[in-house]
């Protein structure tokens, strides 16, 4: 068996038709729906691209893995997805996005060179690379931004597009009055990318995923990872036009937001990304952008789809639909991620297992909580192995697959956030070590706790789905709120770090040394079994004391 791990970046998990969106129609994921189960309840480590990515592929969350911002390293020596399924013979590959950043310094101080194969797989987040684009080929007067291979821009030339950086010229741009009219600027997002629709990226990364289906030995596990509907917001033509301004949705924002708002939300909501999704010309341009990426996302997927049926081989194949996180969009005045409302931290997930002992689960939906390390969890048993939950902290899915009673299920979900880096932290004058918020939601109740000396902050999602009122700035659920905290301090006292040891391996210690002689502090030996002494009893060969 094989699976299919496709991430989209920065897709809202209400943006789908399958998902309760009103005029995107994406009939391809919807399929994939009615085949499997979409988890409705599915949550990341964290609303930030690399610390989030980060925990899907090693199953660990952000402070157990320690990489919380993009651009931060994943430690040296971190196990991945990637590690554990090779263990159980199938091959983990990355055609896409990772945003992984090597742990250089770490590799150098043990030898290990990028260019061998050990070296390699830890540069790339424990991924054989057939092609990793990030995407964010963006350039400036220090030059070009972006890690890994340049794949698609020198596909892009060997196109015919020209220019050192065809990315930010054609795929990333259109055209206004002969000049480039940079889809950096929220008012272009409504003009069509100056490329051939072909060429653009989600094409070409679908193309090379069949390419890599078509040519790699089984069975394998495939992370085909777009780096759309992610800004830069603009699309190419026929997608550019496909929807119209009365097919936005008003943005879910309420005045008392604004009011008596507690400081870190504040900071946030003042900053450059809130105030242009506060400007309702530019959300305007925006939205039908973002919906024609989803769109084309959906078509490509289709390409997919019908390459698997074509070859038989979506008998054989598990396919996972999800995101690394969402986009406000002007949600709650804010745009981007970052914070912890649902449209950011909320992700859809959607599973076809193609094994018969899923059969009578196909089509539902499962609303139990789910966290995105989760996944690891449940491709490891997929691949035939036990969970290390020593290491891997999410929870295999695979009951939910099954349709078998789950007992003992996580009560609550955690995401963590570090914005030590952002301009939100000087603006706050909060100490790096401080600048983290954590979330803790239990499927009514969501806590976000804020280091520093800030109160918390407290939504009710039944009474406000929305999550408009923040009950943290009255005194009437100091209990909720201890409970919650309970949560997060019992969260945080969890073994992380143990990760050499398996329980079975402490198991088979205890007692190892004692069967191997170390016999301290015994008074004469009748505390023990007469086995573990009999190399210390019987006739002396020799007398030296007489000597």
């Amino acid at each position: 068996m094989n699976i299919l791990f496709i991430m989209y970046d920065q897709l809202r998990f209400d943006y789908l038709s399958c998902t309760g969106h009103p005029y995107i129609k994406t009939p391809n994921f919807d399929k994939i729906a009615s085949m499997g189960v979409n988890f409705s309840n599915t949550y990341v480590q964290s609303p930030i691209c690399g610390a989030s990515r980060m925990s899907f592929y090693t199953g660990r969350y952000t402070s157990s893995h320690g990489a919380h911002w993009n651009g931060f390293p994943l430690r040296v020596g971190e196990m991945t997805l990637g590690d554990h399924l090779r263990n159980l013979g199938m091959d983990c590959w990355l055609i896409g996005k990772t945003h992984m950043q090597a742990d250089a310094a770490g590799m150098e101080r043990l030898g290990l060179s990028p260019d061998s194969i050990i070296g390699a797989r830890q540069a790339e987040c424990g991924f054989d690379v057939w092609k990793r684009d990030d995407g964010l080929w963006a350039q400036g007067p220090d030059g070009i931004y972006g890690e890994g291979d340049k794949s698609y821009n020198e596909f892009l030339k060997s196109k015919g597009y020209d220019g050192e950086n065809p990315w930010a010229d054609y795929a990333n741009a259109s055209l206004e009055n002969g000049e480039i009219a940079s889809g950096w600027f929220l008012k272009n997002a409504d003009k069509p990318a100056n490329i051939r629709e072909e060429d653009s990226e989600t094409p070409w990364l679908t193309s090379e995923a069949i390419n890599f289906m078509k040519h790699t030995k089984e069975p394998w596990c495939a992370h085909v990872s777009y780096i759309k509907p992610h800004w830069p917001y603009i699309v190419p033509s026929p997608y550019h036009k496909m929807y119209g301004q009365n097919q936005i949705l008003p943005a879910t924002r309420h005045p008392i937001e604004k009011e008596n708002t507690h400081p870190v939300y504040n900071a946030f909501l003042n900053n450059k990304i809130a105030k242009a999704f506060q400007n309702d010309a530019a959300r305007a341009k925006v939205i039908p952008a973002y919906m024609g990426l989803i769109k084309q996302c959906d078509d490509q997927l289709e390409r997919i789809i019908n390459y698997l049926e074509e070859t038989g081989e979506i008998k054989d194949t598990v396919i996972v639909l999800t995101s690394d996180h969402g986009d406000y969009l002007g949600d709650h005045w804010l745009g981007e991620k970052d914070l912890f409302h649902d449209p950011s931290v909320k992700i859809p997930m959607i599973i076809y297992d193609p094994r018969a002992s899923a059969d009578k689960t196909r089509g539902t939906t499962c609303s139990n909580l789910v966290e995105s390390i989760d996944l690891s969890a449940t491709f490891i048993e997929m691949a035939g192995g036990t969970v290390p939950d020593h290491i891997i902290e999410g929870k295999s899915l695979i009951p939910f697959l099954n349709g078998t009673p789950v007992t003992n299920w996580r009560e609550v979900v955690f995401s963590e956030y570090d914005y030590s880096i952002t301009p939100m932290a000087k603006e706050l004058g909060v100490e790096d070590k401080d600048a983290r918020l954590f979330m803790v939601f239990d499927g009514r109740y969501k806590l976000i706790h804020a280091e520093g000396g800030f109160r918390p902050i407290l939504f009710d999602l039944e009474s406000d789905p929305d999550e408009f009122q923040d009950l943290g700035k009255q005194d009437n659920h100091k209990e909720i709120i201890k409970i919650l905290y309970a949560h997060l301090a019992q969260w945080g006292l969890r073994m992380s770090q143990r990760v050499t040891k398996s329980a079975q391996d402490i198991h088979n210690m205890r007692g190892a040394a004692a069967r191997k002689g170390i016999l301290p502090f015994l008074v004469d030996g009748s505390e023990v079994e007469p086995e573990l002494i009999s190399k210390y009893l019987g006739q002396a060969r020799k007398n030296y004391l007489d000597e």
